[in-house]
């Protein structure tokens, strides 16, 4: 992943004034755009994948969270290997897509 911040708005506190449905939800926006890139584009895939895990640890670091940590850590790492072939867990990014798709549909239906 790439040493610098990406995400640098988010970082400097925006990320963590978003709910947990809020915050999930972007994830997947990066999970989708992950999708979208795999096998066409190397490098928007990689940046696609550099996102969605600054995301994921951002979300992580949320101390709000505290009682989602395995939750959270566990869709992390179905997303690395979904990206990795889903050779450990026969995950896929579209499987992904689907899940983190309804984060955000719920975070909208609380506007």
């Amino acid at each position: 992943m790439n040493s610098a911040l990406m995400h640098k708005n988010l970082a400097a506190g925006r990320w963590f004034a978003l709910s947990f449905m809020e915050q999930l939800g972007n994830i997947g926006s990066e999970v989708s755009r992950t999708r979208s890139a795999q096998g066409k584009d190397a490098a928007r895939f990689q940046n696609a994948v550099d996102r969605a895990l600054e995301l994921f640890d951002f979300t992580l670091s949320d101390s709000r969270w505290r009682g989602r940590l395995w939750e959270i850590g566990r869709a992390r790492e179905v997303f690395c290997d979904a990206i990795s072939g889903g050779k450990e867990y026969g995950s896929s990014l579209s499987d992904l897509d689907r899940y983190f798709t309804c984060f955000a549909l719920l975070a909208r239906r609380n506007f």
